[in-house]
């Protein structure tokens, strides 16, 4: 069996590898950064992946699974501290051979995680489903919290338009828009414009591609 470590905390490479002593006739490798990794995958195609993505250089998420799916005879343990709900979610349902857990799960999760990777299956651990599910609830409270009319001004400002912009399209004056701006901010539980994006992006309620950078 072909490990390959890709963590750039050396603590936490000691411990991966006390844990992988357990099985016999390994091979273990390190990888520091992405070139590393990919040039390892190339030779060792059947291998288990035990990765921190937060502390590595791939550009975002997808980029991770594009690259899990060009080896799809490897089998990766994704362990990080640091995951956003959007990442969790991504792995969760666009993958197919990322299993994942956080860094302070019990051992055991750790070593069930590593023993379903060597046998082809993934490992998501209960911690995730669960901050999953409770995402999910909080996205679908917020399409029925949302009327159609503040979904409509949130996406034009996802689209760049400014508050005043907004009340001209629509024949409204800039104070109802700004009272709008602030019932959205409200059920959404936050308090600027970036925060709103994202949750309703997350949500769904706005497609990603309508968000104007």
């Amino acid at each position: 069996m072909v490990f390959i470590i890709a963590d750039n905390q050396e603590l936490t490479r000691y411990a991966v590898e006390r844990l992988l002593d357990t099985y016999a006739d390994k091979q273990v490798f390190h990888a520091s950064n992405r070139t590393d990794l990919v040039s390892l995958l190339r030779v060792h195609e059947e291998s288990v992946i035990i990765l921190d993505y937060t502390l590595f250089d791939f550009p975002d998420i997808q980029n991770l699974i594009i690259l899990t799916q060009r080896y799809p005879q490897s089998n990766w343990v994704l362990l990080s501290e640091d995951l956003t709900e959007q990442h969790m979610s991504n792995i969760v349902y666009n993958s197919t051979n990322i299993g994942i857990l956080f860094k302070d799960s019990p051992l055991k999760d750790v070593e069930s995680a590593i023993s379903s990777a060597c046998t082809g299956q993934r490992y998501i651990s209960q911690h995730i489903m669960e901050v999953l599910l409770a995402q999910k609830k909080q996205d679908d409270d917020m399409k029925s919290t949302l009327t159609r009319t503040e979904i409509e001004i949130i996406r034009a400002v996802t689209q760049g338009k400014t508050t005043k912009e907004i009340a001209a399209e629509r024949s409204l004056s800039i104070h109802t828009i700004n009272t709008h701006r602030k019932n959205i901010f409200r059920k959404l539980g936050v308090n600027t414009a970036h925060e709103a994006i994202k949750a309703v992006v997350r949500a769904g309620l706005i497609d990603e591609s309508e968000y104007y950078i």
